[in-house]
């Protein structure tokens, strides 16, 4: 947020992506674990699902987008709904 307020000044927006449980070749080995998985899935991801990379990826492009030139300063988390539990 520091970095936002500073290079405002420069027509420069700063902001952060958080994703969870997407699924990649990086989280496919415990993901692959089916206890592991129907964990995220029943417990943790309020739309019982795992995300995709495309789903991330969409987030980034509109944060880069005219549609948001007026977002700095923020965390954008997409977590399936993990934080409003």
């Amino acid at each position: 947020r520091c970095f936002a307020v500073e290079w405002g000044a420069h027509n420069i927006r700063v902001n952060c992506v958080a994703p969870t449980f997407i699924e990649t070749d990086g989280t496919r080995p415990a993901l692959s674990k089916p206890d592991f998985r129907a964990d995220v899935i029943e417990r943790i991801a309020a739309l019982h699902r795992i995300g995709e990379p495309k789903e991330v990826s969409g987030a980034v492009v509109f944060l880069c987008s005219d549609a948001a030139s007026m977002i700095t300063g923020q965390t954008l988390l997409i977590d399936g709904g993990w934080t409003a539990r």
